[in-house]
């Protein structure tokens, strides 16, 4: 299955983070912070302005991107883990 995200909205794959354990503590999936990095897979064509005009995207797939801690809306696609998100909630391309 694909997804072909529409309008500004682009699908981000989180970058998973090593887990580390400090003194034999073991931290519980639910107490770890979610990734606020990750890569694009792939994004729509761009927002239409009130004109019927297209706005160009600003990133692109494979880009690396940072964004904010709850952005998006969490999507399993072929049992892998996604946001989707406006590509306003994108604060920069890691380069």
């Amino acid at each position: 299955m694909t997804l072909k995200p529409l309008g500004d909205r682009v699908l981000v794959k989180p970058v998973e983070k090593k887990e580390q354990k400090k003194g034999g503590i073991i931290i519980p999936d639910t107490a770890k912070e979610k990734p606020m990095e990750g890569t694009v897979e792939a994004v729509g064509p761009g927002k239409l302005t009130d004109t019927g005009d297209r706005l160009a995207m600003n990133v692109k797939k494979g880009d690396r991107v940072l964004y904010g801690k709850y952005s998006g809306t969490e999507v399993k696609i072929n049992d892998l883990d996604y946001l989707i998100m406006h590509e306003d909630d994108i604060f920069g391309i890691v380069g």
